[in-house]
């Protein structure tokens, strides 16, 4: 396997093995080089991300660190969705998601791309994501790039053009649907999209639209078929080509884009090439909330800045996410996640209160970890391991330090960090011992109200077995 140092690493090199979606099976990750090269679908930024979004992104970096400590260079985009996502993704239909948050927020589009990009890199750093040298392409930056890709479909006759826009035919890709089993002659019409008298099949999707004539966007342009913007599918697909290549490694993406906005990647793309556009296709599944999945668009969404506001730690939910395998869904409640930050602080005390000198990790232990991450990042026993190991009476201090750190490594969980202890004022204080008389007295509307002035005034209580606990919130 290549080196991407002269420098030895510490790991043997062994056979990494990922679920494909498009083979439905674990294959081996075998690069074409040294460089290892990475796909992620990034976040349409109208709003905040929500956390089963971020799920998606502690995925892709356990990934990425798992390939790296393999000894390979990482090439690895997320791009930024900041125009062509309409609000009826199924149907290609509905509002431009960034224009309609632009309405609703009163501000331009420019501005409400620039708020939530940066406030999805805030999170992004806050969850422990590695982005060094991740490149985070937008695409209203790369018109030129999906105008060019459109007009080479157009020359192959793989296009049409309605009143509202450039379709592409999916009638003529004897493979469409590939990556989600999807066969073509069972399909009618409404089945995945909006009934049109105008689209010739039920799959077929956009590949730039009109502006309505009657409406002024804020975002459009000039192009050979009239004054529009991008659909949502071309622009990964011109991005991903730019930056990575017409085929490379990996791409992934959360489960709901396997049956449209990644089939439509694939057909377009290997239209155009006539290439296998991606070898390796990798799906999170959802995070659940309430018997259903997480979506901005069913209102049931929480942001990490809700989780913050709770006095968790961020990484607490990282520790959530790593304790099931990316591929199982996972149902959110405030008790899992207080029970995974509970873990994560006994694993963080644990770490710090071992003595003596780090000593030179021990290889079996090194590599049986490393095996678990390797079988398809299978965290939950990575995870296990490592309590296994912390447990382990018969492994010296310095060798459990050792051992621990390299795994955090891939892990991310900062198990190093040390706990900031903070100073309480005098007056929050007081009113954390109002309410817990509150408390005491089954007054539970008073201790409620007393917990909101808490929080507005940037602290946050929690009730635990050894009593009430403050923190401060980093809002």
């Amino acid at each position: 396997m290549p080196a991407n140092s002269k420098k030895a690493n510490i790991y043997e090199n062994m056979d990494i093995r990922f679920y494909n979606t498009l083979s439905r099976k674990k294959e081996n990750l075998k690069p074409q080089g040294k460089t290892v090269k990475m796909y992620h679908c990034g976040p349409t930024v109208y709003d905040y991300v929500h956390i089963g979004n971020l799920r998606s992104y502690i995925f892709a970096d356990i990934l990425r660190r798992t390939v790296e400590e393999n000894r390979f260079k990482i090439k690895q985009v997320i791009n930024i969705t900041d125009v062509g996502h309409l609000t009826k993704d199924l149907e290609d239909e509905g509002e431009d998601k960034i224009e309609k948050g632009a309405t609703r927020e009163g501000k331009t589009a420019k501005e409400i791309v620039s708020f939530f990009t940066k406030a999805f890199l805030e999170d992004l750093k806050k969850i422990n994501v590695k982005t060094e040298k991740t490149l985070f392409p937008k695409a209203s930056d790369h018109i030129k790039e999906q105008i060019a890709l459109i007009k080479k479909l157009e020359k192959k006759g793989l296009t049409y053009e309605t009143s509202d826009g450039i379709y592409f035919d999916t009638s003529k890709i004897s493979d469409y649907g590939k990556l989600a089993g999807l066969k073509k002659s069972g399909l009618k019409e409404g089945a995945r999209v909006k009934k049109s008298a105008e689209k010739r099949n039920p799959t077929d999707f956009s590949l730039w639209r009109f502006s309505p004539k009657d409406v002024k966007r804020q975002q459009e342009w000039e192009s050979p078929w009239g004054v529009g913007f991008p659909g949502w599918h071309i622009e990964c697909s011109a991005m991903s080509m730019k930056y990575l290549g017409n085929v490379f490694d990996i791409h992934t993406g959360g489960i709901d884009h396997i049956p449209v906005h990644h089939s439509n990647e694939i057909a377009q793309s290997e239209a155009v090439t006539g290439k296998p556009f991606v070898r390796f296709w990798m799906h999170n599944a959802f995070v659940n909330i309430s018997g259903g999945k997480m979506a901005k668009s069913l209102g049931n969404f929480l942001r990490l800045k809700d989780i913050e506001e709770k006095g968790v730690d961020p990484i607490s939910l990282r520790y959530w996410f790593l304790s099931a395998h990316y591929r199982s869904p996972i149902s959110f409640s405030w008790e899992a996640l207080e029970n995974a930050e509970r873990a994560l602080k006994k694993l963080r005390d644990h770490f710090q209160s071992l003595s003596g000198k780090k000593e030179k990790p021990n290889k079996i232990y090194l590599e049986k970890f490393k095996k678990y991450l390797n079988d398809d990042l299978d965290t939950p026993k990575a995870l296990a391991f490592l309590w296994q190991i912390l447990k382990d009476k018969k492994i010296s201090d310095g060798q459990k330090k050792s051992l621990t750190l390299e795994f955090d490594k891939i892990l991310g969980l900062e198990l190093d960090k040390k706990e900031e202890k903070i100073k309480i004022p005098e007056e929050i204080k007081k009113l954390a011992e109002k309410r817990e008389k509150a408390r005491e007295d089954k007054n539970w509307q008073e201790a409620d109200r007393v917990r909101n002035i808490i929080r507005q005034k940037g602290f946050e209580i929690k009730d635990t077995e050894k009593g009430p606990e403050i923190t401060q919130t980093n809002s």
